[in-house]
């Protein structure tokens, strides 16, 4: 018997051994891939320098075609000249196509040769999902963030992503990209308070952009309006009217704006979500079960209301219902899926 434990015991080490190493080697690859697409991309991520009234902005910029840059209006909107930067010598761009509104402005830099990224779609995004955000944070050199999407928000014929991926001033500009390397969304703006709140607008945007005539060119010269995140009140989009209420705790105005969205667009599942998540806050939990199932009908793929749902379901005795949520979860996002069954567990 010794002896077979002395087996037992050494084919378990050689196992541990196995695991440990084919992990490794696992780990080994997938960064050698990161860092393959990290080289990849960085040509194609540029800063830019804006000449303002008495200073200078900087900023990140996307290559999308020849002589062709993107970055953010709010970056260069107030310029009288702007200068793309790319192999240590200075590109004056000469002409520009602004879409304010959705904070996008494509520069015209003649001589620039660089290579221009592969767009992607941000449509096809799915929560949970890796992502790559590439711009030139704080100014200095160029900054590789890793994160994930959190969720997309529906807005103006497309649908601004909000990722974990961390940037801050001087990234504005830069490029959010999928695990094959392609542009989703061009690094736009972030809400203070978050760790999983920075945004991007979507590359279908950008899409209508570059598709617009020549003729829609002007010369560099500062530019009037406001971009969608920078409205306050009632024209402020209700994606991030909401968000504030969320973390400032403001349960029922969050219903309130929630109830009047719903109305509104009764094809978009968020205000639906939102609203199961306001009611649950005030503890009417019967009514928050309806918002979530009224949010799945129309999203079945939506795993964070499938996760509130069973856990509402629970604690209302559906246990049976519970249980059809949490299989529904487990197809989605299993990390989700296990913290509903212990939920359920151990209740």
């Amino acid at each position: 018997m010794a002896w077979n434990r002395t087996l037992l015991g050494s084919g378990l080490a050689c196992l541990a051994s196995l695991v440990t190493t084919v992990a490794a080697a696992t780990d080994d690859v997938d960064a050698s891939r990161s860092r393959e697409l990290h080289l990849g991309l960085a040509p194609s991520v540029l800063k830019i320098e804006a000449a303002l009234p008495g200073r200078y902005a900087v900023g990140s910029a996307l290559v999308v075609g020849p002589e062709l840059v993107v970055t953010n209006c709010h970056v260069t909107r107030d310029a009288r000249a702007i200068e793309v930067l790319h192999g240590g010598l200075r590109y004056p761009v000469r002409g520009q196509r602004a879409d304010m509104a959705r904070d996008l402005c494509l520069l015209r830099a003649p001589g620039l040769g660089a290579k221009p990224v592969k767009l992607g779609a941000a449509s096809s995004l799915r929560r949970r999902q890796p992502m790559l955000a590439i711009g030139y944070t704080g100014g200095a050199g160029l900054q590789f963030s890793e994160g994930e999407l959190v969720d997309t928000h529906r807005l103006d014929d497309g649908a601004v992503i909000q990722s974990s991926n961390w940037f801050s001033s001087g990234a504005s500009g830069g490029g959010l990209f999928d695990a094959e390397g392609k542009l989703v969304g061009v690094l736009t703006f972030r809400l203070r308070g978050g760790e999983r709140h920075y945004y991007s607008a979507p590359v279908e945007w950008l899409r209508a952009l570059v598709d617009a005539p020549l003729s829609d060119e002007r010369p560099v010269a500062p530019l009037s309006g406001q971009t969608f995140w920078e409205l306050r009140d009632e024209r402020q989009p209700p994606f991030l009217r909401a968000a504030a209420l969320v973390q400032g705790a403001e349960w029922e105005q969050l219903l309130d704006v929630a109830l009047r969205w719903a109305a509104d667009d009764a094809t978009d599942p968020e205000p639906q979500r939102l609203l199961g998540l306001a009611l649950t806050r005030l503890e009417r939990p019967a009514e928050a079960v309806v918002a979530y199932q009224r949010a799945l009908a129309l999203d079945a793929g939506d795993a964070p209301s499938w996760f509130q749902l069973g856990a509402l379901q629970h604690r209302l005795g559906q246990d049976a219902q519970a249980r059809a949520a949490l299989e529904q979860l487990d197809a989605l996002d299993t990390e989700l899926a296990q913290r509903l069954q212990a939920r359920l567990r151990a209740q």
